[in-house]
């Protein structure tokens, strides 16, 4: 497993309004509508309206993001094979 698997994940949304993280690796895209955040359980898109990152430290590994916040997506976590994936291999 890779090291990233070790960084605690959490995920604590306020009201649908504040969306505190941890376990962050990378902001890779951003704007007033969705985040795309890599996460330590792989990638998580924010969806929404009026979206801000207020607080952005990746030496911690934390990020707090503020708006009106409409959606939660992740993608598979990093370094997993899907099933199909792992029935070829």
């Amino acid at each position: 497993m890779s090291e990233s698997f070790n960084k605690p994940h959490t995920l604590t949304l306020d009201n649908r309004k504040r969306l505190c993280l941890t376990g962050v690796e990378d902001v890779p895209v951003f704007n007033e509508e969705n985040v795309s955040v890599t996460t330590s359980m792989g990638a998580l898109i924010i969806g929404g309206s009026s979206l801000r990152i207020d607080r952005l430290s990746l030496e911690t590994g934390e990020v707090e993001i503020n708006g009106e916040i409409s959606s939660l997506r992740y993608s598979a976590a990093k370094g997993r094979k899907s099933l199909v994936q792992r029935l070829l291999s």
